[in-house]
């Protein structure tokens, strides 16, 4: 089944002299609000948007080679209050690291920030306990890292947590995430990823702003922006998206809490990540993917009655 969504694409003037001084960015405060976005011009286009569920096949470890994938993933008898920081950190993490390592097989896992998004949840301004802010479903085509960002975060968990750290709250000021000698032996000749594990938290399923995920064998590094994060304490990046015909769109309609998505944020071994300079210079050919682009959307079958979506994603480093 094939639903009509619209997305925010970053418009065809990306990068030209209308953006502030070249750049695309946002300033981030530590409740991890953006006060305002600088050069951001989007158009809105609608595209196709399969539903997973009805396909009886996405293909052989799908995961691989577009960038996502849908698990079971009982999590009730956690009994996690989502709106507690230390309780997310310390019972519902090791969850996230088991399944994501279970998953790819990998050597290590360190879940090290988490979201919870909320439309409600951000007008009315909630707060998590001993955390921050509820955000808003992202409405725009993006990417959560990039060739510069992946690997600084990396270097920067090897590190004490900054203000805008999630682990902040729970790690002493001189303690880091991961092994500083560790973290650069995988720099200099292993294989990390970045995977988000994105679940539903209410107990309704998901109908609105439902998220979609973009097939990463379709994406160009000619779709590529670059947006700057600036924190209290450092300068992240993401990718945005200006429009390509070639992008193919899924979602898994109504997704439910006892279901997990793993969604694919970057891949040291993917084709995109062996470029060099500030661009990623190549196509996606042979191997694993890099990422897969994402965005919420309004699905045009969502009932006018139903209720808001509340989700937490986990990002989590993966060490092979």
């Amino acid at each position: 089944m094939r639903d009509l969504g619209k997305f925010n694409y970053m418009s065809e003037l990306s990068e030209s002299s209308l953006y502030a001084n070249g750049k695309v960015l946002t300033k981030r405060d530590t409740s991890g609000s953006d006060n305002n976005w600088i050069g951001v011009n989007k158009e809105i286009y609608e595209v196709e948007v399969t539903d997973a569920r009805a396909l009886k096949d996405l293909g052989n470890n799908y995961f691989d080679q577009k960038g996502f994938e849908l698990v079971p993933s009982k999590v009730a008898d956690l009994n996690i209050d989502f709106f507690d920081n230390h309780k997310v950190i310390s019972k519902y993490y090791p969850d996230c690291e088991r399944i994501i390592k279970d998953f790819v097989k990998a050597k290590y896992v360190f879940a090290f920030d988490h979201n919870i998004r909320s439309a409600t949840g951000k007008k009315s301004k909630k707060m998590i306990k001993g955390g921050q802010q509820v955000q808003g479903p992202a409405h725009i085509v993006h990417g959560d890292y990039t060739l510069t960002s992946a690997p600084e975060r990396l270097k920067q968990l090897a590190q004490p947590p900054g203000k805008n750290d999630t682990l902040s709250s729970t790690l002493k000021n001189t303690t880091s995430l991961i092994d500083k000698d560790l973290a650069n032996q995988v720099l200099q000749n292993g294989r990390f990823a970045i995977i988000n594990l994105w679940r539903n938290i209410a107990k309704e399923p998901v109908e609105v702003y439902p998220l979609a995920l973009c097939d990463a064998s379709t994406v160009s590094p000619k779709d590529l922006v670059v947006f700057e994060i600036h924190y209290a304490d450092r300068v992240g990046e993401n990718y945005f998206s200006k429009f390509n015909t070639k992008h193919d769109w899924y979602f898994f309609s109504k997704m439910k809490n006892d279901e997990a998505l793993l969604i694919k944020q970057w891949d040291s071994l993917g084709g995109l990540s062996k470029s060099k300079g500030s661009k990623p210079d190549c196509e996606v050919k042979n191997g694993p993917c890099t990422f897969s682009f994402h965005s919420a959307f309004k699905d045009p079958n969502t009932r006018e009655d139903a209720p808001d979506r509340w989700s937490m994603e986990v990002r989590c480093i993966v060490i092979y």
